[in-house]
């Protein structure tokens, strides 16, 4: 898997950390989808390829950050007249993994925390999701994304709305989009540590805001094998 940021979203959030930084919001979270997902334009359907994607989470407490990785168990971007217009990803969160802690035993320790029913109860929760239900051009022209994206992220089955930029590319078969989400876990009910629910955590406050990066490749099968022939 490249290891690349995806300056958003999608979760994979997810996500996903015992401790989250206050970050300079990139995506905006508002109150809690109840109605089902917009239906995105018709288009072809382009496969991720899990081995060229990659989301990063990191999350900071006070006096420190932590940062790691979790995998995609699968996805696709629909594409229609060479613009991503749809998709959706779906996110292993049995695969979160911790990359700062050098430590076997600390390390194991944290991701075992955070696969817990403190965090994200991974064992009732497998997955997490993001669908995308609407993408318009950016506007600004100073700025790198191309794109702004919005789609429901779910996690802990609770579903919110997050909107965000991303730099987004379509290219003889291929798709790729890059975003940085910063997501407030106390939406999703991730409440160990957190000052949204619990009193007098003094230092041992984490932030509710987690940054999720997503850097995401998708094929076009059927263009793939027609390139090869």
């Amino acid at each position: 898997m490249k290891k690349t940021a995806i300056y958003a979203s999608f979760a994979a959030a997810l996500l996903f950390t015992a401790c989250s930084e206050s970050a300079t919001e990139t995506a905006e979270t508002t109150t809690e989808v109840t109605t089902e997902a917009t239906t995105p334009a018709d288009g072809e359907s382009y496969n991720v390829v899990a081995e060229r994607s990659e989301v990063n989470w990191k999350g900071s407490k006070v006096g420190g950050e932590h940062t790691g990785n979790i995998e995609l168990q699968d996805g696709e971007l629909v594409v229609a007249n060479n613009e991503v217009v749809g998709g959706k990803l779906v996110i292993d969160m049995n695969t979160i993994t911790n990359s700062d802690i050098t430590t076997a035993e600390d390390n194991q320790k944290l991701v075992g925390h955070l696969k817990s029913d403190d965090f994200f109860g991974v064992e009732k929760y497998p997955t997490a999701t993001f669908e995308i239900t609407n993408v318009t051009a950016a506007t600004d022209p100073t700025g790198e994304a191309t794109h702004n994206v919005t789609g429901n992220l779910t996690i802990k089955e609770k579903t919110e709305q997050v909107t965000f930029p991303a730099v987004i590319n379509v290219n003889n078969g291929t798709a790729t989009a890059k975003a940085e989400v910063t997501v407030d876990r106390s939406k999703f009910d991730v409440r160990y540590g957190s000052k949204s629910f619990f009193d007098d955590l003094g230092d041992k406050v984490i932030d509710d805001n987690f940054i999720i990066t997503f850097d995401v490749t998708a094929q076009n099968n059927t263009t793939g094998a027609t390139a090869q022939q």
